[in-house]
């Protein structure tokens, strides 16, 4: 069974960046006080003598707690309460009061100040109150991404098979991982893209930082761009707060673009502007945005081909094809199956509270015989089907719901899921590819001869090998035009 293994030792901090704390305070010792007091720690302080200075920084630096008086010159620390929530909704803010009550503080909090601090300021209790301010930022942003809790990332996303092409896959991971370079995944629907992108993830330097996944088929073109840069306050109808996008909560960390293919060419210039210098633009907003992030991109279409019809950048290709690494669909690598199936049965009926289950050596053979054209995926929601509908010690092969679909012909097979479009591009791509497979044979791997026989031209039955990875189906000795790893 291939899997891979990180180890990171308990205790691990996971902020890969120090915070970014703004002061504001009119008293200078105070304030230099403060400040010496925080970077001691390990903080990065930013400082505001006054409300107005505030208000500028709130709007021109990225800033993750905000300390404040109550009285400033210029406002009231209720102005920097006010602004800091327009900024971020998230960000929390800690007020000082150097009055004999509490009532302005508890009247900050109502309107949402994290804590409220009282001076002459004990730095203990200051250093305590910002761990925890900088502690629930933390969890917020991890919250808004839907990250696994920070236990999951012992836990190295398995990768199961012994097949040759999957070795070869565990090992080009590895060699990308040691370094930021972006790398292209290719495989068709099911084949366990987002898997294959997260172990590149926890096998990287950037492993304490945040994983996130963008799937852009699944967003409206209109809202893609939001997702992926967030908005300033007032940037359209219903703006009523400055959103981060998924580029800056990725801060550090890994950003998965999965179904690259799909992205709206309108937004493939601002992309290609992110891979070559890491900033971009709020939507709404003027001051230049500066990330560090990995970007790894994933498709089932071929971007080479979507580049000749002039539906993808051909710049933005060549950026993220820097590292092409493909993935080998479950047919190509039947042997594997028994072991995936195993994974999976036994980890459904751990689900569903059900004792082992078996699988005769019957329904192994219907397993092994299927093409799976979804893949893994489908693999995985066959044997859980099985899970539930099986009471007995062993499996039966009408629990896999296998035997229709084989003998109603490849026609019916198809994945049906998504868009029309989406399913007719499948449906061709898996068309050609059994044409192309089919002539191949026919003459014994001579690409030349097959070219004729398609009336296509010999660079183009090249690309759609490529494309459909059946390079090792030629064999003609004749014929040895060199295919490039790729799309």
């Amino acid at each position: 069974m291939l899997t891979a293994e990180v180890v990171i030792e308990k205790g691990t901090d996971v902020r890969t960046k120090a915070a970014d704390v703004l002061v504001v305070e009119d008293r200078d010792s105070l304030r230099t006080m403060l400040r010496r007091t925080l970077t001691a720690s390990g903080y990065t302080v930013l400082e505001a003598a006054s409300t107005t200075e505030a208000l500028r920084l709130l709007k021109s630096a990225r800033i993750s707690v905000v300390l404040t008086d109550l009285r400033l010159p210029g406002g009231t620390g209720m102005d920097v309460l006010t602004a800091s929530r327009d900024a971020d909704a998230n960000m929390p803010v800690i007020v000082m009061t150097a009055y004999g009550t509490i009532q302005d503080a508890v009247s900050a909090m109502k309107d949402g100040a994290f804590d409220f601090l009282a001076k002459p300021v004990d730095t203990d209790h200051l250093l305590v109150l910002m761990e925890r301010a900088v502690g629930q930022r933390r969890l917020v942003l991890e919250n808004l991404i839907l990250k696994e809790e920070y236990a999951a990332r012992y836990d190295f996303p398995r990768i199961i098979g012994e097949d040759p092409a999957l070795e070869k896959v565990s090992l080009e991971l590895q060699r990308a991982a040691s370094s930021d370079t972006t790398v292209l995944l290719l495989g068709e629907s099911g084949t366990g893209k987002e898997l294959f992108a997260r172990a590149l993830h926890q096998l990287s330097e950037r492993r304490a930082g945040p994983f996130v996944a963008i799937n852009c088929a699944a967003i409206p073109g209109e809202l893609l761009e939001n997702e992926l840069f967030g908005h300033e306050k007032g940037a359209y109808t219903g703006a009523n707060a400055r959103k981060l996008g998924k580029l800056e909560l990725a801060e550090g960390g890994t950003v998965l673009l999965d179904e690259m293919g799909e992205l709206p060419f309108e937004l493939q210039a601002k992309l290609l502007r992110v891979l070559q210098e890491r900033c971009f633009e709020r939507v709404g907003g003027t001051r230049t945005i500066h990330v560090d992030v990995r970007i790894v991109a994933a498709t089932n279409r071929g971007l080479r081909q979507a580049v000749e019809r002039g539906e993808f950048r051909e710049d933005l290709y060549f950026r993220l094809a820097v590292f092409p690494i493909s993935i080998p669909a479950l047919r190509e690598r039947r042997g594997d199956i028994p072991l995936l199936a195993k994974h999976y049965l036994d980890a459904f009926c751990r689900d569903l509270n059900k004792a082992p289950v078996t699988i005769p050596d019957s329904c192994m053979e219907a397993l092994m015989s299927y093409d799976w054209p979804g893949n893994v995926r489908e693999l995985a929601n066959c044997l859980e089907r099985a899970a539930i509908l099986c009471d007995d010690v062993s499996l039966d092969e009408s629990h896999l719901g296998l035997g229709g679909d084989r003998d109603r012909g490849p026609a019916t097979t198809f994945d049906l899921r998504g868009t029309l479009a989406e399913v007719s591009r499948r449906a061709s791509a898996a068309a050609e590819s059994e044409k192309i497979k089919q002539v191949l044979d026919e003459v014994s791997g001579n690409r030349r001869r097959a070219a004729e026989l398609l009336s296509v031209s010999k660079k183009t039955l090249l690309h759609k090998m490529r494309d459909f990875g059946l390079a090792e189906r030629t064999n003609d000795t004749k014929d040895r035009t060199p295919l490039r790893t790729g799309v």
